[in-house]
């Protein structure tokens, strides 16, 4: 599983490696006022690319916030609550509930 991700990994880099040659052109990006960015297109590219990444995190934080909140507020009392007394929790045990499986 090991060799299959890594061989995974060095395929992506590699076609990242040749689109970014393939992309060396320089590409101008005129914004307002007259104002003109000159640079690769590879730049371009990766740029808008980290720009939608970023977008897409600060669209999910409230989602993310409100689920966080949800689940907090539906955790069990023993999780939530510090004070409570030690003698009614049960503390685990150091040896699994099932013998483990041969072979795997």
């Amino acid at each position: 599983m090991r060799l299959l991700v890594w061989l995974v990994r060095a395929a992506l880099f590699f076609l990242l490696f040749a689109f970014a040659l393939n992309n060396q052109h320089e590409a101008s990006i005129r914004w307002f006022f007259g104002h003109e960015w000159r640079t690769p297109m590879v730049f371009v590219v990766l740029v808008a690319f980290a720009m939608g990444c970023v977008f897409g995190i600060v669209a999910m934080l409230p989602s993310w916030w409100r689920h966080r909140r949800v689940a907090r507020r539906h955790a069990p009392m023993a999780e939530r609550d510090t004070t409570t007394d030690t003698s009614q929790l049960v503390l685990p045990t150091l040896s699994p509930e099932h013998p483990p499986r041969d072979g795997l």
